[in-house]
């Protein structure tokens, strides 16, 4: 379905407006069609009705075209307001039915890219990750980019892109996507590797100058050996190299102040390298100051 496509959940919170109108933008800039999904759930069985009993006849059905024609006048606001604003975006909705995570994943099967706020109506806004966009980060094959109510886009000018560089295969993975967006908003990229592999009291302290020179001669051939032919690709998206000491949600956090956009590998070369979405990556979802892109790597 909708094959190259960006493609947004949409519920009516402020969140997934935020999402929607993300995902219009980039949607615009990458020359590609949006799709607006919302999910529409009904109790299907009598254990989701308050006291368990089979509700009287009609009842689920009638209950399901109501929400259904509510989606839909929804869908169409949200859809009118991109067209208004992005009046040469291809604009289309789909309206799904089944658990939320899984309706998304499959409607975003063979999209370049899904877009989802980070929590919907139920969820406290910038604290909690909402239950699908959590699902979605484990189990989505593909980039997934989260935004929130409060993620404003920075100013035009100084604008950049921030990218941790690790050395993993999911770090050039990463690196790439950053660099295409960079290329695409006319960002500067903030390329950001952190020396992480010395006790947290040593990184209490303030490294010394020598300190500093020797952990930069160590940092920049990684960094220079992960950038290695996105510059040759991307010869006009300025490049900033930062080396930091310090812990690794901690540096990238304080990178992403006034980004468009932070974009972290699903899990890096750490102990938790296997896990579906590693420690820093889970880190930034829920405490990034911006937009927040979580790639993949893909064998093969």
């Amino acid at each position: 379905m909708d094959r190259g496509a960006v493609v947004t959940g949409y519920d009516g919170s402020e969140e997934a407006r935020k999402a929607v109108r993300w995902a219009a933008g980039e949607a615009a800039a990458r020359g590609r069609g949006m799709v607006i999904a919302h999910v529409v759930g009904f109790p299907p069985v009598p254990e989701a009705i308050p006291g368990g009993a089979w509700p009287r006849p009609g009842f689920l059905e009638a209950g399901q075209e109501t929400a259904q024609r509510h989606a839909e006048a929804m869908l169409g606001d949200i859809a009118q307001e991109c067209r208004r604003e992005w009046p040469d975006l291809a604009v289309s909705t789909r309206l799904l039915s089944g658990r939320a995570p899984d309706a998304l994943a499959g409607a975003a099967e063979n999209a370049d890219l899904l877009v989802i706020g980070s929590s919907g109506l139920t969820a406290l806004p910038r604290l909690l990750v909402g239950s699908t966009a959590n699902e979605l980060l484990h189990d989505y094959h593909r980039p997934i980019v989260v935004v929130r109510a409060g993620d404003e886009p920075s100013a035009d000018g100084d604008r950049k892109v921030v990218v941790g560089v690790d050395g993993s295969e999911t770090s050039r993975e990463a690196i790439g996507f950053a660099y295409e967006f960079a290329d695409r908003h006319e960002c500067v990229l903030v390329a950001l590797h952190v020396w992480s592999d010395l006790p947290l009291e040593a990184m209490a302290v303030t490294p010394t100058e020598h300190d500093r020179e020797i952990i930069e001669e160590r940092g920049k051939p990684l960094i220079d050996e992960s950038l290695a032919g996105y510059r040759e690709r991307y010869p006009d998206v300025p490049v900033h190299r930062v080396i930091a000491v310090d812990r690794p949600a901690h540096a990238l956090a304080e990178q992403a102040e006034g980004a468009a956009l932070l974009v972290v590998g699903s899990h890096g070369r750490g102990p938790l390298r296997r896990a579906l979405l590693g420690s820093v990556s889970r880190a930034m979802v829920h405490h990034a100051p911006c937009p927040v892109a979580v790639v993949r790597h893909h064998k093969g």
